[in-house]
């Protein structure tokens, strides 16, 4: 009677006859965690800047609208407080604006220059590989055409 191979057996010789760099894993793995945690650091000081810029523009406006809950006697006088508020929050809104801006553009600008450096990573990991496969062809043509 036949005997049943093994598969795991087979599994294991087969996968043992392909070469598998695994350092090249382990750096690859090692590159994209430091990628990840420099992305993650900007990300984090953005969301902190940000909340900083928010909690200082809700300060102002809640010590602005102080005024406006005083009573007034006069409609004039309500409707001037009404006034100096719009206007005040229409310059602190300008304000404000333009420093979230400048919270994403340093996002922007810090975003990029971490994916361009991880481009030129990539780019010299992959060239090395190339010539090692390459050279490691080579090898083994001559190694085949020799015997």
């Amino acid at each position: 009677m036949a005997k049943a191979q093994d598969m795991n057996t087979m599994m294991k010789d087969m996968m043992g006859a392909f070469s598998v760099d695994t350092k090249s894993m382990e750096d690859t793995f090692k590159n994209q965690a430091a990628l990840s945690e420099k992305l993650s650091g900007v990300a984090l000081g953005a969301a902190e800047k940000s909340a900083e810029i928010s909690s200082a523009w809700t300060k102002s406006t809640l010590e602005k609208m102080s005024d406006i809950s005083k009573a007034k006697t006069e409609p004039a006088d309500f409707a001037k407080v009404m006034s100096d508020f719009a206007s005040a929050n229409a310059e602190v809104v300008a304000e404000n604006m333009a420093a979230f801006a400048e919270v994403a553009k340093k996002v922007q600008m810090e975003t990029v220059e971490l994916m361009m450096s991880a481009g030129r990573d990539i780019q010299e990991d992959t060239s090395k590989a190339v010539k090692k496969a390459t050279d490691d062809m080579g090898a083994a043509a001559k190694k085949a055409t020799t015997k």
